[in-house]
């Protein structure tokens, strides 16, 4: 049977949800309030030359963008053309820097200089690692998460205690490497999964496994041309993208969702699915009876972090600034408690600044660089010009004294910044946050936010809020999986 569906929100879930649904044969329309497509992976362009994707910038996991393509008969190269980092990152810290090569042999050699044996230890931790990925990210995580149950099966089972969810990755990256250097470098990619390390399972390893040894990969163009490209995979299907197009609310009658009222007109549709922020959805577009979690079921999750960003152009080409520059000078245990546990401003700051211009000369006007800073803070603190006008100072500074460049802000071509009420402006996130639910133990699987509404037939969820989590993979497979129960029979 056809059903007509309506899909909230155009990020990567909500895309990936209306392609999905669309290859099943049903009518999908998109409902995006912004004025362009891509959520919190949005991109602008400025009159002076300068173009910037809005979020994410991190292309790790490759396999689960082809896995996307391959399932409507193409291919990545199809659509946009990728280029492998080498470096992948560089690491700033108080004592030097650390770049981290592209090919794995040159990996290993850097650890086992850095730390005698830990050349061995790394091919340890990845074997490990490997596995973790190959069932957590297949396995693990497309599971719709209604219970229990589906984790029932002889390989789950079977690999249960090899996948460590009962042990804390603080703790597990420690069983391999001692040295300071090599244990932040191990820990620092959880940090945007919502908690400390001492406070996410060692499952998540696969993330290094995924990332390091898999390759850190760069999308020419930008990650706009990853939503552009799934755009389009849908459109061929049939799929209305509507933007300026806010759902205001969510009719249900008979305890069915029946319709949406967008721009106060009234759209019938027979399913609906939200990739919209979830707390907003649930407690601005339906009635409180209708609601899956009150205010205080939010109120006492653990969010994955906001962020201060800046949206840079500089007239002058910054020697000694890499792709990705990881700036952490400053203590990683410290930050993290300020963020997930003291909720207020970082005293000493850890930050992250991506210069796509280095590898994409179209991003920037010739003899210019592109450049996005970006500091995860806590969702919910206070906001205001004066405290991201602090910060901006303090990043310029720790740039100049790592480059050698002089007088950045004297070059300044171009300037944003983007922060916590931003994210509230728009994209409705709760509390400003920038990556959705931390993947704590108690907020994994079934103990997350329910991809079924359980009081109205007809209404999903998906998206960062919800399975399997924060991330860009993770968002599109979650698209995946709303998208199947949605247009099961």
């Amino acid at each position: 049977m056809k059903n007509k569906i309506a899909i909230i929100g155009s990020g990567f879930s909500g895309l990936s949800a209306a392609a999905y649904a669309s290859k099943n044969g049903h009518e999908v329309h998109v409902f995006e309030k912004n004025g362009s497509i891509g959520g919190r992976a949005r991109s602008f362009q400025t009159e002076n030359g300068y173009t910037f994707d809005m979020g994410p910038s991190w292309y790790w996991m490759p396999d689960i963008f082809e896995d996307f393509f391959a399932d409507f008969g193409q291919k990545v190269s199809d659509f946009y053309e990728l280029i492998s980092l080498d470096p992948q990152f560089e690491m700033v810290f108080s004592e030097g820097t650390m770049s981290i090569p592209e090919s794995y042999d040159a990996m290993k050699a850097l650890f086992e200089e850095t730390e005698p044996g830990a050349g061995k230890r790394l091919d340890d931790f990845m074997k490990d690692a490997k596995y973790k990925y190959e069932v957590g990210m297949k396995d693990f995580v497309t599971k719709p998460c209604h219970s229990w149950f589906e984790f029932v099966s002889p390989k789950i089972a079977k690999s249960a205690l090899k996948l460590d969810l009962l042990t804390d990755f603080h703790h597990f990256v420690r069983k391999y490497f001692k040295h300071p250097k090599l244990i932040t470098l191990m820990e620092f990619p959880v940090i945007f999964l919502g908690a400390a390390p001492k406070d996410i399972p060692a499952l998540y390893s696969l993330m290094n496994y995924g990332g390091y040894k898999l390759g850190t990969w760069y999308p020419m163009g930008g990650f706009i041309k990853i939503i552009e490209a799934m755009a389009e995979i849908g459109k061929k299907q049939g799929v209305k993208i509507h933007t300026n197009s806010p759902v205001e609310k969510i009719i249900v009658e008979n305890n069915k969702s029946t319709a949406i009222i967008v721009n106060g007109e009234r759209l019938d549709f027979d399913r609906i699915i939200a990739s919209s922020d979830y707390h907003h959805t649930e407690q601005k577009m339906l009635g409180e009876e209708y609601r899956n979690y009150d205010e205080k079921y939010w109120k006492k999750k653990t969010f994955a972090p906001s962020c201060l960003i800046f949206y840079l152009g500089i007239r002058e080409e910054i020697k000694n600034l890499k792709h990705h520059t990881l700036f952490f000078e400053n203590d990683l245990d410290l930050h993290t408690t300020e963020i997930y546990t003291d909720k207020k401003w970082p005293t000493k700051p850890l930050f992250y600044v991506c210069c796509p211009s280095k590898t994409d000369k179209n991003l920037a006007p010739q003899g210019c660089e592109n450049v996005f800073l970006l500091m995860p803070i806590a969702t919910g603190i206070q906001d205001s010009e004066a405290m991201r006008e602090k910060y901006f100072l303090e990043m310029i500074g720790r740039i100049e004294k790592h480059t050698g460049a002089k007088n950045l802000l004297d070059k300044i071509d171009y300037k944003r910044s983007y922060c916590v009420d931003d994210f509230v402006k728009d994209y409705n996130a709760f509390e400003g946050n920038a990556y959705g639910l931390a993947n704590t133990l108690s907020q994994t699987a079934v103990l997350k936010p329910s991809l079924k509404n359980k009081k109205v037939k007809h209404l999903y969820y998906t998206g960062q809020l919800t399975v399997p989590g924060p991330g860009v993979p993770p968002s599109i497979i979650s698209g995946k999986i709303a998208a199947t129960e949605a247009t099961k029979p």
